[in-house]
């Protein structure tokens, strides 16, 4: 196991109604107006965000509203977001959403104590200082609600990518699992994908000796292969919602990758095809990381052929090890296929013309040097034949 630090100071409300306690919590972390950054209509229809400003009103504390975040959020509402702040001297910015809206919530927390272009931090600039953010959740994926990472795309040359820093890691978060039940079955099963990909991109490390934290991620694993059917079928079992949820927030805070090398390759090939294809994240997530893993798997056949065995009730081969990791990889795919996932480029939208411009903005794009790392160093070649894979 390798040194770390591991700071983690989000306050955690979770559970039905608590978005009532809004106000109280805000005022706590300091705020005094705030900014409100929501998605689409689902708010309004639903009543939360009527429920928030009252909650808000309650603690004598003003708001002011920026609606319109989409998924795969975009650079255009963030400017907007952090102009608005700077008029109107919000000092808090709340985030009433998923994961989309939480991130956009926290490029425009950084950006708007920033002088330069918010996009610095997206280039790899770390982030030191932001407005204070908290989240009411939505959906359970992202993880947003209890990580220091956003993630966003830019409309110039549609670049998605990723920033971080502890200064917009939530101050609290609100995590009510009722207000997910009114999701459709594709967005849960998008959701279940991304928090299974954000335990993978952990497990495939080159670190050794991490039972501890491999233990940990196989139990999440094996919780949403047992919670996910389960909220497929019935939307409204909120036991399976809140197991959904906590795991969700476990999966990307981090405390599962502490002291350990970690992946990520499988996102940052995704995010080529959520940019350029508008899909959903976690459905693209579920064409790319079989055949990322299925690439990758002979850097260490053990590793993929543990998780097989430990995760999904594989039999070891000891002779043949690369059987028992095929076999594990196979059962990820059919799981994924059972919740209504996407399997191949076609079923995702996306086009096989279109590789070459996918590797190139992939391997060359925002300062990329021809490559990226992680659990294996992969070039152009490499995910070019990645790519295929998903065809």
């Amino acid at each position: 196991m390798n040194n770390f630090n591991f700071y983690s100071p989000t306050f955690f409300a979770f559970g039905k109604d608590r978005e009532n306690e809004t106000g109280e919590y805000v005022k706590r972390f300091g705020g005094s107006k705030v900014l409100i950054v929501y998605g689409g209509g689902s708010v309004i229809r639903s009543g939360l965000l009527d429920r928030v400003r009252a909650s808000l009103d309650r603690e004598a504390i003003p708001c002011v509203l920026l609606g319109g975040v989409k998924p795969n959020p975009r650079s255009g509402l963030v400017y907007e977001g952090i102009e608005l702040s700077r008029k109107e001297n919000v000092d808090f910015v709340l985030a009433v959403g998923g994961g989309s809206v939480i991130d956009t919530s926290k490029a425009i927390a950084a950006g708007a104590v920033y002088d330069g272009d918010f996009w610095d931090f997206y280039c790899g600039k770390p982030i030191e200082k932001a407005l204070p953010v908290g989240t009411i959740l939505t959906i359970a994926a992202a993880g947003s609600e209890g990580s220091p990472d956003s993630v966003i795309t830019r409309e110039k040359g549609m670049l998605k990518r990723g920033a971080s820093g502890d200064a917009i890691r939530p101050c609290f978060s609100i995590l009510n699992p009722a207000l997910t039940q009114s999701l459709s079955a594709y967005q849960s099963a998008c959701g279940i994908t991304d928090i299974m990909a954000h335990l993978y991109e952990r497990y495939l490390t080159n670190t050794e000796e991490v039972e501890v934290t491999d233990r940990l991620i196989e139990a999440l694993l094996l919780t949403m292969i047992h919670e996910g059917p389960r909220v497929i079928e019935d939307p409204d079992h909120y036991e399976a919602r809140a197991n959904i949820m906590w795991a969700g927030m476990m999966a990307h805070n981090n405390s599962c990758g502490v002291g350990r090398s970690q992946d990520w390759n499988s996102h940052n090939i995704e995010h080529e095809l959520s940019a350029l294809y508008d899909c959903a994240h976690g459905a693209g997530l579920a064409v790319t990381m079989p055949a990322v893993f299925t690439y990758v798997m002979h850097h260490n056949v053990m590793r993929f052929a543990q998780v097989a065995v430990r995760v999904w009730g594989c039999q070891m081969d000891y002779a043949h090890p690369e059987v028992t990791a095929k076999a594990g990889i196979e059962a990820l795919r059919c799981f994924l296929h059972s919740i209504g996932m996407p399997g191949n480029f076609a079923e995702l939208g996306a086009r096989e013309e279109d590789i070459p411009y996918l590797v190139d903005t992939l391997c060359n794009g925002n300062g990329r040097s021809g490559s990226i790392s992680g659990f294996v160093t992969l070039d152009r070649k490499d995910c070019t034949e990645i790519y295929r894979l998903m065809v």
